[in-house]
């Protein structure tokens, strides 16, 4: 499928969204927004950013919107995934049912859902949350996940039938996730493994499918300042040259990668 198809085009302006409901995951949170765009595709992404309250303080300069991978979309209603690691996902994950956030969206080329092979979906983090939006378009997926410790791990409710692993061995395989796909490839290599997660995890997932030539797509993380390829604050490089994530990702075949930095 051509990059064009796996694209949801989004108004070309951002909306104000009224967050319907805040749920907790451990350490993560989960904000459910009313959407009235159109539905995105897999692997597209939005950028939000609070309507009150959205910077350091009177007279100072106003963060810049965050990109949030879409991790589920249903009946005009969005969820995305959230994690505090500092002000401005700080100021997000404080939302309460009834305040409003600013989103623009679906941005970016999603995944290529047509390929064939069993798929295998593989997520460290917060980068479950694309996969949550592809388990349901695959029901017939093998999830693995990979969290820090058994706070993060409760994130792993959200896509239920999980395989889970943990650095501190507290849930499930004591380990990399990356054990787990490993596993799953010598066991059955006819697969088409999809994966999100922080830099290490996908280049793990990215030459364990190259030694064993089997075909990946990841979504890819990177820091994003407008979400539609006119700052080229994400670029990253391909064996074609480089290439914006915002418009030409963030999901990249790993054949088209020597490594992800």
């Amino acid at each position: 499928m051509s990059a064009t198809a796996r694209r949801t085009l989004a108004p070309p302006q951002r909306r104000r969204a009224t967050v319907v409901e805040r749920l907790a995951y451990g350490a993560y949170v989960v904000l459910r927004v009313e959407d009235a765009g159109p539905p995105p595709r897999p692997g597209q992404f939005a950028m939000l950013a609070a309507v009150q309250r959205w910077g350091g303080g009177e007279g100072e300069r106003p963060f810049l919107p965050r990109a949030f991978s879409v991790m589920r979309w249903r009946d005009g209603v969005a969820d995305f995934l959230l994690e505090d690691v500092g002000p401005g996902t700080k100021r997000l994950c404080e939302l309460a049912a009834g305040e409003e956030l600013w989103l623009l969206g679906p941005l970016g080329v999603g995944f290529d859902l047509e390929r064939a092979g069993r798929p295998l979906l593989v997520g460290g983090g917060v980068g479950i949350a694309p996969l949550a939006i592809l388990a349901d378009e695959l029901p017939e997926s093998t999830v693995l996940l990979g969290f820090r410790d058994g706070a993060h791990a409760e994130g792993a409710a959200l896509l239920p039938g999980a395989r889970v692993a943990t650095d501190d061995g507290s849930v499930g395989h004591a380990g990399l996730v990356t054990d787990l796909l490993a596993q799953e490839l010598d066991a059955d290599p006819a697969a088409q493994v999809y994966a999100c997660g922080p830099p290490a995890m996908l280049e793990a997932v990215r030459a364990l499918c190259a030694a064993r030539e089997v075909p990946a797509q990841l979504a890819l993380e990177s820091g994003m300042a407008c979400g539609f390829g006119a700052c080229f604050g994400c670029v990253v490089p391909t064996r074609e040259g480089y290439v914006r994530l915002c418009v030409d990702g963030p999901v990249l075949d790993a054949a088209d990668l020597e490594a992800v930095a």
